[in-house]
C-alpha cells in the first residue's frame, strides 16, 4: 500500500534493451517501460539498444553499474531459452546479491496471463554493488507486468511495508 504521508524520492534509471533488430522506432518495450517509469516520476538517466550477445551487454552494464547516476538497470529482451538469450547470464554474473523472489514473484503473475509458457522466462533481478538490476522479458507486455505489478512499488519509497528503495543507501554497507 502506498503511504501518501511519506515522501516520494524519485529514482536513476538505466533502461537497456537487449535485440539483434530492435531500433529506436521500433523499440515499443523500452518505450513502454520508459513511459511507466516516467509516470511515475522517475528519472531515465539513461537508454540504449544492445546487441543480444555476452560483450556488449556485460560491458554496458558494467558502464552503468559503474556511473553513480545510475541506481536502477531495467531490461528487456533476451531472457528466453534460445541460444541468443544470454541476458540472465550477463546479470548474474554480475550480481553481488542475487534478488531470487523478482523471477519467481514475475512467473507466478505471469501464470495468470500466459499459463505455462511462464517457465520459458528466465527474468532475473539482483544487486550488482550498489546498481539494482533487473532483467525482464522483451514483449511489451511482459513489461508492463513486470513494472505494474512489481516494479512500480518497489521503487516507490511510500510503498509499505518495505521496498528498495529504503533500503538503496544501505547496499553498500560491509
Amino acid at each position: 500500500m502506498i503511504d501518501e504521508s511519506r515522501e516520494f524520492i524519485p529514482v536513476k534509471l538505466g533502461i537497456m534493451t537487449i535485440s539483434d533488430t530492435r531500433t529506436e522506432a521500433d523499440d515499443k518495450s523500452g518505450d513502454t517501460l520508459t513511459a511507466r517509469a516516467e509516470a511515475a516520476g522517475h528519472i531515465i538517466q539513461a537508454r540504449t539498444i544492445v546487441k543480444d550477445d555476452k560483450t556488449s551487454i556485460t560491458a554496458q552494464l558494467k558502464e552503468w553499474i559503474a556511473d553513480d547516476d545510475v541506481q536502477v538497470i531495467i531490461s528487456t529482451g533476451g531472457t528466453g531459452i534460445t541460444g541468443r538469450d544470454v541476458t540472465p547470464e550477463c546479470f548474474e554474473a554480475l550480481y553481488t546479491k542475487a534478488i531470487p523472489g523478482f523471477g519467481e514473484l514475475f512467473r507466478m503473475l505471469s501464470y495468470d496471463l500466459i499459463g505455462t509458457s511462464t517457465i520459458q522466462s528466465r527474468a532475473t533481478g539482483g544487486i550488482a554493488e550498489t546498481t539494482l538490476l533487473f532483467a525482464l522479458p522483451g514483449s511489451t507486455g511482459a513489461v508492463k507486468d513486470g513494472w505494474d505489478k512489481i516494479l512500480s512499488t518497489q521503487l516507490d519509497s511510500r510503498f509499505r511495508p518495505c521496498n528498495f528503495v529504503e533500503l538503496m543507501p544501505r547496499f553498500g554497507e560491509r
